[in-house]
């Protein structure tokens, strides 16, 4: 059995969305003065690898500690499209094996951008007739490789599409090194009340 860490490490300089600087990491006790170590952490919702819930865009929405942690776990498919250079289309899906029920992650180009330069406003994303595609076949859990899954879409139909279906979002995963396979998922949320998205870490583990 390998674990297979695909999380977004933390630190003071991360990539964050559209460069919005919010986190903030502290060094509030130091060894040398308190004998102990200790960090004051800021950090938005939606830093580094992190989960959408259906709040986060819909306004009756379930918060993340609504969701049935079974989201989080199970086998799950990558899938490789790291040729495509702009957008994933329902057209770029059909080649591949989804099933109801199915965690599903895409790997793009995206996973190969560095963890700490800023945002890029060029991503990779998967378009509205991708989404459809995917709640069309009933997934489970939807798993990206960028800070979000749609580029400048007016009324962002990518997540509503994805959200009203009660399908999560995980966003933010590290998947240059993961290759086209079948693999357990792991990748529990922060368990913070009434959020509309938390930090998670995320695992593969290849069978």
């Amino acid at each position: 059995m390998e674990i297979i860490d695909i999380s977004w490490p933390i630190t003071q300089n991360i990539t964050e969305y559209k460069n919005k600087k919010y986190i903030n990491i502290i060094q509030a006790s130091d060894f040398k003065h308190d004998k102990v170590r200790e960090k004051l952490i800021t950090i938005h919702s939606h830093t580094g690898t992190h989960i959408d819930a259906p709040s986060h865009f819909l306004h009756h929405g379930k918060s993340l500690d609504q969701l049935n942690l079974n989201k989080f776990y199970g086998p799950c498919k990558v899938f490789d499209l790291s040729d495509i250079k702009e957008k994933i289309t329902d057209k770029d899906l059909e080649k591949f094996n989804i099933n109801e029920n199915d965690i599903i992650i895409l790997k793009t180009k995206n996973s190969f951008l560095h963890e700490n330069i800023n945002f890029t406003e060029n991503f990779v994303y998967l378009d509205k007739s991708g989404a459809q595609y995917l709640a069309n076949k009933k997934i489970k859990t939807f798993g990206f490789d960028y800070l979000g899954i749609e580029r400048n879409q007016p009324e962002h139909p990518t997540h509503l599409i994805l959200l009203e279906n009660e399908i999560p979002i995980i966003e933010g995963l590290r998947l240059k090194d993961v290759i086209e396979d079948e693999y357990i998922l792991c990748c529990f949320p922060i368990l913070i009340k009434e959020a509309d998205g938390a930090p998670a870490r995320a695992i593969l583990i290849a069978q």
